[in-house]
């Protein structure tokens, strides 16, 4: 098999891989396993574990992202649910790793875990409908430079002091920045 075959072949075969809605349940799981603090919650009660055991199966419903034209179907709150279930998913990570207050090794992980699962459930670049070119490593550098700078900036132990504002104004306004940096880049390409 000539060279330019096999790297195509091998290209594609990821591509599949990344594509695939395994792939995106293993994530969306992880994250929201990791998200609970595991070690805490095996150190606690019975009912915990539950609790994580119905998150862990909520998101492996949750984690397949929905590559649909986005319009809305109905206005009731369930049918928006699921249709950004992906959306809430992460979200939904962030809010409960934020909450149970993990260790920094564990706050990584799901920093980690969240940055992968959204690489690979962004429509844009994954979906359907995303350009078969080959990909640019841009985006996903780009991602995981905010998400190493916010959480740097998450574990900077100055929630008690009087400097807690500052970090969190500058992470409001780059967060602002980057999505509407996405969105103009969306619209020129």
């Amino acid at each position: 098999m000539a060279p330019e075959k096999a790297s195509n072949s091998a290209m594609s075969r990821t591509d599949d891989l990344l594509r695939s809605h395994l792939t995106a349940r293993v994530l969306g799981t992880a994250l929201v396993i990791a998200s609970c603090d595991p070690a805490s919650v095996l150190r606690g009660a019975r009912i915990g574990i539950l609790v994580v055991v119905a998150l862990a199966a909520v998101a492996w419903w949750a984690a397949p992202m929905t590559d649909a034209r986005p319009v809305r179907t109905s206005a009731r709150w369930s049918v928006i649910a699921r249709e950004r279930r992906t959306t809430l998913l992460a979200a939904g990570s962030v809010a409960v790793a934020a909450a149970t207050e993990p260790p920094t090794w564990t706050a990584a992980c799901v920093t980690g875990l969240l940055l992968a699962y959204l690489l690979v459930t962004d429509t844009w670049t994954m979906g359907a409908t995303a350009p078969r070119t080959a990909r640019r490593p841009a985006p996903a550098l780009t991602a995981a430079a905010a998400a190493a700078v916010v959480f740097l900036i998450a574990s900077a132990p100055i929630h008690s002091t009087s400097w807690s504002r500052l970090p969190a104004a500058l992470a409001i306004g780059a967060t602002v920045t980057c999505v509407a940096l996405a969105l103009r880049q969306r619209r020129a390409g």
